[in-house]
């Protein structure tokens, strides 16, 4: 589509249970950046995609599933085409409201352990949006204009 708002029918797609498994994640992550570079991706918009991938997969395993069974999966979809990506990251958590996560650059927040991995995702992706009970946050990335 010509707003960049919907992968076009070509885009390379995944949808995924992801084990609390390094290889397996390393992996999923290998596929995901082969195919934004294969979508001709410049490093820069690599690099985001990449960090804001990581920080999503990192909470929902860490913050999502905190004092849950290990064995829990998260959820992952995600669709890479030249003009977008977009990345769906679902735990099985009881989900949080992210707008009262603390803002973890004010001065009383930098030692807190929550809120950079919003802020980088925030920060990075085009656009971040959680779902109503905050267990699911879908990362869109538009490619900039060359």
């Amino acid at each position: 589509t010509s707003n960049g708002a919907n992968p076009s029918p070509h885009a390379d797609t995944a949808n995924v249970s992801l084990p609390h498994d390094r290889d397996r994640i390393d992996a999923l992550q290998s596929a995901l950046m082969e195919a934004v570079e294969r979508a001709g991706y410049p490093k820069p918009s690599r690099f985001a995609i990449k960090l804001a991938f990581e920080e999503a997969l990192m909470n929902a395993f860490h913050h999502g599933h905190q004092g849950m069974d290990d064995d829990l999966e998260v959820r992952v979809e995600y669709e890479v085409d030249p003009s977008i990506v977009i990345i769906r990251v679902e735990d099985q958590g009881p989900g949080f409201n992210p707008d009262k996560v603390p803002d973890p650059t004010l001065d009383e927040n930098l030692a807190l352990p929550s809120g950079r991995g919003i802020m980088l995702m925030r920060a990075y992706m085009t656009e971040v949006a959680h779902n109503a009970s905050g267990n699911r946050v879908e990362l869109r990335y538009v490619r900039p204009e060359d």
